[in-house]
């Protein structure tokens, strides 16, 4: 059945029904012309959006994993502050010919998000458009909230885990055309294990974004990696005034990653500087602090440099993913 034969008001009751989760803090959710929130704390605010043709291709994504996937990137700004996530609000625009099949796979991954983070879908709203066009409004709350200014020179750089994965998943993902079913059998047309194909996918279509818990403490400052390491740690270091020595034998680079980059032909260590949408925190904090995370560099007075596996200091330009470049 379209979306179309539906109508708004009825989908809106659906969603109503679905998404009652009383959370701390909650007064008043889905129903009125806005929800109703008591803070105890500083609260954080952020949105991102997701656009068809953009952000995702549904050649290559599920809408289950599409609704994972929005939540789970406006939770990584979250984290990336020091804060715990609360409620979500979502925006939610697509064709009217859209499927139900479509509409209630994308709520089971938004479902399976919030309960991933143990939060609350609080609020929207609904359209018609041309193409799918999705936003989310984080809300959350910190007891100490982390800036990417507050690097300071001498401390350690730290990420929480392999980066390049989601970008080199992303190239996968092009070239079998079609989505990976996680649950079903092992993706072929590749001469590639369907386990190596399956771990990148999943990396780029269902990231999971990374808690702060176990460091934010003694982190000085922190982002989420959303558009590669070296242009969102040059972010970090500007906003800081300072700059950065990477090591780039000690940046964590995934067996899957070192296995599917010879065949598409790129060096593992490229798609781990300048590939995106892997939402692993990059933190500073003093070293020899015990962090359970990998350092992978220190931070300097001025100018972002990676150090090969030769010991050769080498500037890099930061690249990454930036809308409206050439």
């Amino acid at each position: 059945m379209k979306l179309s034969q539906i109508g708004e008001l009825s989908l809106l009751s659906v969603l109503r029904k679905r998404f009652t989760k009383r959370s701390r803090g909650l007064l008043l959710g889905i129903g009125d012309d806005a929800a109703v929130i008591r803070p105890n704390s500083d609260l954080l605010l952020s949105t991102d959006m997701m656009v068809e043709g953009v952000h995702f291709d549904l050649s290559w994504i599920t809408p289950f994993q599409l609704g994972f996937k929005l939540i789970s990137v406006n939770i990584s700004d979250i984290y990336a502050m020091g804060g715990t996530p609360l409620y979500v609000l979502l925006n939610f625009s697509a064709r009217r010919d859209h499927t139900t099949r479509f509409f209630d796979g994308f709520f089971d991954g938004i479902s399976a998000a919030l309960k991933q983070y143990h939060i609350a879908l609080i609020g929207g709203d609904m359209s018609s458009s041309d193409k799918i066009m999705l936003a989310v409004t984080a809300v959350g709350s910190a007891a100490k909230v982390l800036k990417r200014s507050g690097a300071r020179i001498g401390d350690g750089i730290y990420v929480t885990g392999p980066l390049g994965d989601s970008a080199c998943g992303l190239e996968l993902l092009r070239a079998i055309k079609r989505p990976v079913d996680f649950d079903g059998a092992v993706p072929g047309g590749l001469p590639l294990s369907g386990d190596i194909v399956s771990a990148l996918a999943r990396r780029h279509v269902m990231p999971i974004a990374r808690n702060p818990s176990r460091f934010s403490e003694k982190a000085t400052a922190m982002i989420d990696v959303s558009d590669g390491l070296l242009i969102d740690l040059s972010r970090l270091c500007s906003e800081s005034g300072v700059g950065a020595l990477v090591r780039s034998a000690d940046i964590p680079v995934s067996d899957e990653l070192k296995a599917a980059a010879g065949y598409i032909g790129r060096p593992a260590l490229d798609f781990a500087l300048s590939g995106g949408e892997d939402y692993e925190l990059l933190f500073t904090a003093p070293l020899n602090e015990g962090i359970r995370a990998c350092c992978i560099g220190e931070i300097t007075a001025s100018g972002v440099a990676v150090v090969d596996k030769r010991g050769r200091k080498i500037r890099m330009p930061a690249r990454g993913y930036q809308h409206f470049s050439p």
